[in-house]
């Protein structure tokens, strides 16, 4: 079987758990058409779980979220989650999250929320099997200066990353669920490229990172470090919202064609990267694409 075919299967498991995400999975099967033996072996070839551990993080990501988001009862969230009782869920969520639901509730902080990557966007991207073909059609993009606060930014330093996708060969992907985990963000969890002044010895300009605010001193996560970024000017390029989660690379690419041929200097700025990082937030169908960069006030 062929790699595109294979990941042709994968993707419609994904989307099936995506749609109705339940520990019980022969429907999925039925779904697809596969064996259970053969789908469950394509399926861990690709993302390395199986089908069944990866919808039970599916299931206990949203979980933890309604956990955090309401004051249900714990046991009904467990119910909800396909979990018999309070001390099944439970272990499962401490094994997890390395916290239990309970402590959770009372002092929310930083957890690996599980991500659901596309694998289409996996293997095109990440691993370049194959490239993206570009649609002929524009999206629109708007740019706007937002001033920014004073605020700290909790980062994952890389060793030799240039840019999203050789970091997440480098590191993983996990860092975009746990950083989004912490409720104090200030914005979500981009990509980011640092000044020199906050690069060190042994590492790249690349980091993931996550805006949160000045007064923030809850414990980062083990391998996180925090820097501080002074207030300022950041120009924000948006792409408009998009149907279809494989649009996602187009958008991107019209907001860096955007950023390319944007002269800021016609409407009294200019771009400043010796002070503040460069920030990739990424695609989403519901938001669009989204990048900021610092500028500064030219002197008249």
């Amino acid at each position: 079987m062929n790699q595109k075919k294979k990941i042709d299967i994968v993707q419609g498991m994904q989307d099936y758990i995506k749609e109705k995400p339940s520990l019980e999975l022969e429907g999925m099967y039925e779904y697809i058409g596969y064996s259970k033996r053969h789908a469950d072996r394509i399926f861990s070839e690709l993302l390395h779980m199986t089908p069944k551990e990866y919808v039970r993080k599916v299931i206990l990501t949203a979980s933890a979220e309604e956990i955090v988001k309401n004051n249900g009862s714990i046991i009904n969230i467990a119910m909800d989650a396909g979990y018999e009782t309070h001390e099944g869920f439970s272990r499962a969520f401490k094994r997890n999250f390395n916290i239990n639901p309970d402590e959770y509730r009372k002092n929310p902080k930083a957890i690996p929320m599980f991500v659901q990557y596309p694998v289409w966007s996996y293997y095109t991207y990440l691993n370049h099997k194959e490239r993206l073909q570009m649609d002929k059609n524009t999206m629109i993009c708007t740019v706007v200066p937002v001033e920014k606060p004073k605020r700290k930014l909790i980062i994952l330093r890389s060793k030799k990353a240039h840019e999203y996708w050789s970091f997440c060969e480098e590191s993983g992907c996990d860092w975009e669920g746990l950083l989004n985990s912490i409720p104090e963000k200030l914005d979500t969890a981009a990509i980011v490229e640092l000044p020199d002044k906050f690069i060190k010895d042994g590492t790249s300009n690349i980091a993931a990172g996550i805006e949160v605010p000045c007064d923030y001193n809850k414990e980062i996560p083990k391998g996180f470090e925090v820097i501080e970024i002074e207030a300022g000017t950041m120009l924000v390029f948006r792409s408009e919202p998009f149907e279809d989660e494989k649009d996602f690379g187009i958008a991107l690419d019209c907001i860096f064609r955007a950023y390319k041929n944007y002269n800021p200097r016609e409407y009294g700025y200019e771009y400043d990267f010796t002070m503040c990082p460069k920030f990739n937030y990424g695609a989403a169908p519901e938001t669009g694409a989204k990048l900021t960069f610092p500028v500064k006030r030219i002197c008249s």
